[in-house]
């Protein structure tokens, strides 16, 4: 099966390359997403088996001023992609966010919890989502958060700087997710096409997150643990640490769906962190 993945730089297309290396990529100059027409005619182009979108718009503060770009490349390029897929009747895995709710409460969020985005990022992916359910296409949407790895920025490689830097350290307490390593997010995105691929009637939308759900506050200790820091850790109220969006309180979802329909189980983000560190390291 040939499979295309739009996506080379990011987190989980990195990883994505790791494990599906005869895989096509598309990076920006062989379909730039600001271009949903250009996303479709290269499906069309090369009709591959399977296509998996591994790229976004993730800037979450600058999408607030930002918005029309946030909107073509999390809406407007999915909703294209999916219409090419339906086209041709080819599987279409689309990554998504947890930031479609609005975080309140403390109970983990199945698939059909009512949406609520609190910000343009958060909007934007769920009218990509909206959109890839009425293309006609036999499609999975993976709901997911917290990603982290060896590659480009996010929050194990800030608090490991910081670790080392700084005696010190403020880090929010009241925001509740599920850490989720870009390299289990690729396993699934994989097995999915493949299963897919193979059963028409398999996809819809599914949550996959790291386990066990945790603060940011305490996912930074783990971090400094695991890596041989010291900091002290204060944990703070998001109130205190003010961003242009707002981040969704409530981060938890409930995995048992993708489980369920793919044999996909919700990894221990603390065994992967064990491997992130030590690509870091070496």
């Amino acid at each position: 099966m040939t499979l295309l993945i739009f996506g080379k730089t990011g987190q989980v297309a990195q990883e994505l390359a790791r494990r599906a290396p005869d895989a096509e990529f598309a990076g920006r100059a062989a379909a730039d997403l600001t271009d949903p027409a250009a996303c479709a005619a290269l499906i069309r182009r090369m009709r591959p088996g399977a296509v998996i979108n591994a790229a976004a718009y993730t800037a979450v503060d600058k999408a607030e001023s930002d918005a029309a770009t946030a909107h073509l490349v999390n809406a407007d390029a999915p909703a294209a992609m999916a219409l090419a897929c339906a086209e041709l009747g080819i599987p279409f895995v689309h990554i998504s966010t947890d930031y479609v709710f609005d975080g309140t409460g403390t109970t983990a969020r199945a698939e059909d919890a009512p949406t609520a985005p609190l910000g343009v990022y958060g909007q934007t992916k769920l009218d990509g989502e909206r959109a890839v359910a009425a293309s006609g296409a036999q499609y999975a949407i993976m709901r997911t958060s917290w990603v982290f790895s060896a590659h480009g920025n996010n929050f194990v490689k800030t608090m490991r700087r910081l670790g080392a830097e700084r005696d010190r350290l403020t880090i929010v307490a009241d925001q509740i997710g599920g850490p989720t390593a870009a390299a289990d997010i690729a396993a699934a995105a994989l097995s999915m096409a493949n299963t897919m691929t193979a059963d028409a009637t398999k996809g819809g939308i599914y949550h996959f997150a790291g386990a066990p759900d945790v603060s940011w506050a305490d996912f930074a200790r783990e971090i400094f643990a695991q890596s041989g820091l010291t900091p002290e850790v204060v944990d703070i109220p998001s109130s205190d640490y003010p961003t242009p969006a707002r981040r969704p309180l409530n981060s938890r979802l409930d995995c048992a769906a993708i489980t369920r329909d793919f044999g996909v189980a919700r990894p221990d983000w603390r065994v992967s962190l064990q491997d992130v560190i030590k690509e870091l390291r070496a």
